[in-house]
């Protein structure tokens, strides 16, 4: 408020001992009217900006970003599946969810599996999965794959956008619904071995001390971060055409959520099957895809933290909690 206008307003609100002469006469109602027009501006104007702001503010940015650039570091050496890496990976993720008070499914949240390689090799991989009680039965299962390529001739893969990210958003989610209660069961799945053929994956959906019949939706968040045109992709409604009138009432705004990607007739562009959420998908599981497009960093040794574009990711996470957000109030 600048100073002339503080002036005015003590001056109406004590009153003035000067009288106004004949030509401030026509002009004073017009003249309060204009400044009682400009204060409740200015009110609504504030209100909307923290509004605004409140919506970017939900989750803990900082704790996720932290987080983000821990699991990309290199002490975590690329987190390759099978590697002390990726323990290191599963032991700060356990860790982070113990501090949230996450309900298991194993004592301590550890699913292990193997499998075999194209090679012959035999490979132990092991998911870290955690749920928050819903007043419903049935559970959404929201993944992100904590594994990426290790280290190549000496050089550290650290796959900050991939994976880092959507795991970093998954316990940023967590940890919202831990504050307030969804109707649905969510289930959140930190998953091993994407990046060996969605390993991870096709072990949680065959993991018997998973109730399958009970997922309603999976909700697979895989490279969040990097993206310069504001724009995050939703795939999958091709596929469950009935969910993306839910997802379409969503406001992102100032992100654009696109969909595609999830026709069989794109060849290369289709994601139906390109992450976790593929084996859901083939059990029959609806799924929705939250991902950007490939970026100049992807798959390479600058894929790190410092590469990040951190006021598109906390936009993106949080348009991604909007939407699970419309899809626990919606489904049954």
């Amino acid at each position: 408020m600048s100073a002339n206008l503080v002036k005015v307003l003590i001056m109406f609100k004590k009153g003035s001992n000067q009288q106004p002469d004949s030509n401030m006469l026509s002009t004073t109602p017009i003249t309060m009217q204009r400044y009682s027009n400009f204060i409740l501006f200015s009110l609504l104007f504030c209100l909307f900006s923290l509004k605004s702001q409140a919506q970017l503010d939900r989750l803990d940015t900082e704790f996720m970003l932290e987080d983000l650039r821990k699991l990309s570091h290199d002490a975590a050496e690329g987190r390759r599946t099978g590697t002390n890496g990726a323990e290191a990976a599963r032991r700060f993720i356990i860790k982070q969810m113990e501090n949230m008070r996450l309900k298991s499914l194993q004592d301590d949240f550890r699913h292990p599996f193997s499998f075999t390689t194209s090679r012959g090799d035999t490979i132990q991989g092991e998911n870290i999965v955690g749920y928050i009680k819903g007043e419903q039965q049935t559970a959404f299962v929201i993944t992100a794959h904590f594994d990426h390529l290790g280290v190549r001739d000496g050089v550290v893969y650290n796959g900050a956008d991939d994976n880092a990210s959507g795991v970093a958003a998954l316990l940023a989610l967590a940890e919202y619904f831990q504050s307030y209660k969804p109707r649905h069961t969510l289930v959140f799945a930190a998953l091993d071995a994407e990046e060996m053929g969605l390993q991870g994956a096709k072990a949680f959906v065959n993991d018997p001390s998973i109730p399958q019949e009970m997922i309603k939706l999976n909700i697979n968040m895989d490279m969040i971060s990097m993206n310069d045109k504001n724009e995050l992709y939703v795939a999958g409604t091709h596929h469950y055409p009935q969910l993306k009138p839910i997802i379409q009432e969503v406001n992102v705004l100032p992100l654009q959520l696109k969909f595609g990607h999830d026709s069989p007739d794109l060849g290369n562009d289709d994601w139906t099957n390109s992450s976790d959420h593929g084996p859901f998908h083939k059990k029959g599981i609806p799924f929705l895809y939250f991902g950007v497009e490939d970026h100049e960093h992807y798959h390479k040794p600058t894929d790190d933290f410092e590469n990040v574009n951190k006021d598109f990711y906390i936009k993106a996470v949080h348009a991604i909690l909007d939407c699970i957000l419309a899809l626990d109030a919606a489904l049954n």
